[in-house]
């Protein structure tokens, strides 16, 4: 069985402006604690921000507070979504 409580947390950020860079979030989410990842979706053949993106926080709590904290701040012009990512089984199927 695995202890849930070591795993990260994995935060979901829509309504990006695509004028965000990861950096942005990174240092955005790096005031609430220790950020891993960030990672801004891209269109394949443009290359071009699709709007939202996932940031990953080694410590779980560090993310709840980040997550409050930051849901609905003003990044560049948007106001930014942010919410725990759910699992890719969770998802509602494209198709």
């Amino acid at each position: 069985r695995i202890n849930i409580s070591i795993l990260p947390m994995n935060i979901f950020v829509s309504n990006i402006s695509f004028k965000v860079r990861e950096q942005t979030l990174k240092d955005l989410f790096a005031q609430y604690g220790e950020v891993s990842n960030v990672r801004i979706i891209r269109d394949k053949e443009s290359r071009r921000s699709k709007g939202y993106g996932f940031v990953e926080m080694p410590n779980d709590e560090e993310g709840k507070n980040a997550i409050e904290r930051i849901n609905g701040t003003d990044v560049k012009g948007r106001n930014i979504e942010v919410s725990p990512a759910r699992p890719p089984q969770d998802r509602p199927k494209k198709w």
